[in-house]
């Protein structure tokens, strides 16, 4: 996936190797493993998960850019090779998204704040996709940027994928994601005493589908 989408907000960039070191460092946070359901990887292991979500035809994933975080415009960027990382014994060739702005080319790392998913693994239902959003750096949460990032995912799944039902799986201790979805359209479906979980679902009727290409009106496609 070469695509890339700027928004208001926020920038959806491919998930990268260059990534990996600092989504990495992400989920070390016991908060962050809980939050997303997820166990704790070495660094060669995200490499070898990041290259295996790449190759999944049933995922997609995006890097979340805070566009405060970038200082000018936007020009999606060919990939290049960068550095040579070792890991344990084993030579890993950083591949990194590029921007460019004010004549200079520089890689966004230090903008990256979180990813945004998609998972099409509901083999009875093709055009429904679980969705799931990770603002994970403390200082760009509240801004709206969660909202935008899922909006945005949403509209590329529906006009690319085919999409027509969105389920969001979140902890019930989670508020803040649980308020968001909500206000973006999304009900609860089922809520699991078990899994303390609640799942939450967005059919995309005509309204819906009109409703989320107006909020995602001035998104800008780079590919």
């Amino acid at each position: 996936m070469s695509v890339s989408l700027e928004g208001e907000k926020v920038i959806l960039a491919p998930y990268m190797e260059a990534h990996v070191p600092k989504y990495h460092q992400w989920m070390q946070d016991p908060a962050l493993l809980q939050a997303t359901g997820s166990e704790p990887l070495s660094l060669q292991e995200e490499y070898q998960m990041q290259l295996s979500w790449t190759q999944d035809p049933l995922k997609r994933t995006f890097i979340v850019l805070d566009k405060d975080l970038v200082q000018d415009d936007f020009v999606h960027g060919d990939s290049h090779e960068e550095v040579i990382l070792l890991v344990g014994s084993v030579s890993i060739v950083q591949v990194a998204l590029f921007i460019s702005y004010n004549g200079l080319t520089v890689s966004p790392l230090s903008a990256m704040v979180g990813d945004v998913n998609i998972y099409m693994n509901d083999f009875d239902d093709p055009q429904l996709a679980e969705i799931e959003i990770m603002i994970a750096e403390h200082k760009s949460r509240g801004k709206g940027l969660g909202k935008e990032a899922v909006s945005m995912m949403m509209a590329y799944a529906v006009q690319n994928l085919g999409i027509h039902v969105f389920r969001a799986k979140i902890g019930e201790s989670n508020g803040a994601s649980l308020n968001m979805f909500r206000k973006l359209g999304f009900e609860e479906a089922s809520h699991s005493e078990v899994f303390k979980e609640v799942t939450l679902e967005l059919p995309m009727t005509k309204a819906k589908h009109d409703e989320l290409l107006h909020l995602t009106g001035n998104v800008i496609k780079h590919v």
